[in-house]
């Protein structure tokens, strides 16, 4: 995260309970609510705001916020009766949240304000705490370069609330409910849409039909073939019998000329560009001896235009399997994918456990910001920021937006992850940089400690 040095200070919302008020938990949420209370399980979102403002209008400006979205004033069972592995399940109950203070964070002398964040998050984002979010504001020192002498606001929530489209809803809705406050309009946010509960398309999607047996059997043979696991990466990992610290390397794979480039070369072939990112990594790990590619797939669920407004975790999961680096076969099975998720997941998957979380998992993810439809100032200076964490699994994520293709991956920090996904990655890469008949990134960034 790019953040001058400086002090943090956090604000504490006050909670208090509603009775009976329950609220339905997803199959996704109930998945990361089970493992417990652990640090590292939060995302946060940052941006400079572009008006000044005092303390008492950002908490103003954030209680507005929360005030629209019915996943910020709910709260998973408290810690003390956190959910046992032996099929306890959690509770999710609706609160009211109410104003606050601001305290200055605890933090050595000279010490980079990242690092209080980060401890500050993984305290206060628990999935068990009330709220499980934390809002801060990082005043930059008087010395700091004009570029970073606005203040900083940064949010973390508890990953279980909010998936990262929600961070950019978040962003803006802040910023237009601090604009409000900071203008003096009585009324706050009201410019903004409509933005219905999460709880509400939770309920929605349970009253769904039950799958088709076409689906059901799909679903049977992904989980047969993978013994009741979730697939894991296909190249050797070394030694994840416990959780390793993990490494962070970001590739940016092709500038804005590139992405249109890419997209051209997309559209002749009667694709899409992740398409042939897959085509790409199927193609790097055959070359290394892999049968092919399989992966858990993150589908989004915010179908139509009811959700795109709404903070929650519109997010669940399935497997994508490419065992040919055809680009057009690539795209059916991406196709295939997507409808595989589209249904109920509980019921589909009940017969082993749920969705077993295994480990080397190999997971991969595609987000084009230039495609959704949350509109972010550009001033705001928009940064996403997550937990750093041990891992046992890889993920992939692709992200494109104005300044190109970026790919980043995690993965456990052994020799033999350093060495087989890093020559993986380069090879990825490069495949995709020949398709956009352009030069690759030869200077990956490794950021082993903490995204920057």
């Amino acid at each position: 995260m790019d953040l001058a040095a400086g002090t943090v200070h956090r604000y504490s919302a006050q909670v208090r309970p509603v009775p009976g008020a329950e609220v339905p938990v997803s199959f996704d949420q109930e998945r990361h609510v089970s493992l417990g209370s652990r640090p590292g399980s939060w995302i946060a979102a940052a941006f400079r705001p572009t008006i000044p403002a005092d303390r008492g209008q950002i908490a103003r400006a954030w209680h507005a916020v929360i005030a629209r979205h019915g996943t910020l004033t709910t709260v998973f069972s408290p810690a003390r009766e956190r959910v046992a592995h032996d099929g306890g399940r959690p509770t999710l109950t609706s609160v009211e949240v109410r104003p606050g203070a601001w305290t200055t964070a605890e933090a050595e002398p000279g010490e980079d304000p990242r690092a209080v964040l980060r401890r500050e998050f993984d305290r206060e984002c628990d999935p068990f705490a009330a709220p499980s979010y934390s809002l801060c504001l990082v005043e930059p020192d008087h010395d700091a370069a004009a570029s970073a002498a606005r203040p900083t606001i940064v949010i973390g929530f508890d990953h279980a609330h909010v998936d990262a489209w929600s961070l950019l809803v978040v962003c803006r809705d802040f910023a237009a409910c601090l604009a409000d406050v900071a203008g003096g309009a009585q009324d706050v946010g009201t410019v903004l849409p409509a933005a219905p509960a999460f709880a509400r398309h939770t309920a929605e999607l349970a009253a769904r039909p039950t799958a088709p047996e076409s689906v059901r059997r799909r679903w049977a043979e992904i989980m047969t073939a993978g013994g009741g696991d979730m697939p894991v990466f296909p190249l050797p990992l070394g030694d994840i019998s416990a959780p390793r610290y993990e490494v962070v390397e970001v590739h940016h794979v092709l500038g804005p000329s590139g992405v249109e480039a890419l997209g051209a070369h997309a559209r002749s072939a009667g694709t899409r560009m992740l398409a042939l990112a897959v085509a790409e990594m199927t193609r790097a790990l055959q070359d290394r001896g892999a049968d092919g590619l399989r992966a858990v797939f993150p589908v989004h669920s915010r179908t139509g235009k009811t959700w795109h407004d709404s903070v929650g975790w519109f997010i669940t999961n399935s497997v994508l399997e490419c065992a040919s680096s055809d680009p057009s076969e690539c795209g059916r099975r991406i196709a295939e994918a997507i409808a595989l998720g589209n249904h109920p997941l509980e019921p589909l998957l009940r017969h082993w456990g749920g969705m077993p979380h295994t480990p080397g998992m190999f997971a991969l993810s595609w987000l084009d910001h230039r495609r959704l439809p949350v509109d972010i100032d550009p001033a705001l200076e928009p940064q996403h920021v997550s937990a750093r964490i041990r891992t046992t699994g890889v993920m992939v994520w692709f992200v494109v937006n104005d300044t190109g293709l970026h790919m980043r991956c995690r993965y456990p920090d052994t020799p033999q992850a350093r060495a087989g996904i890093g020559g993986w990655l380069r090879a990825v890469s490069a495949g995709l940089a020949r398709r956009a008949n352009t030069a690759p990134d030869q200077h990956p960034e490794t950021l082993p400690e903490l995204h920057k």
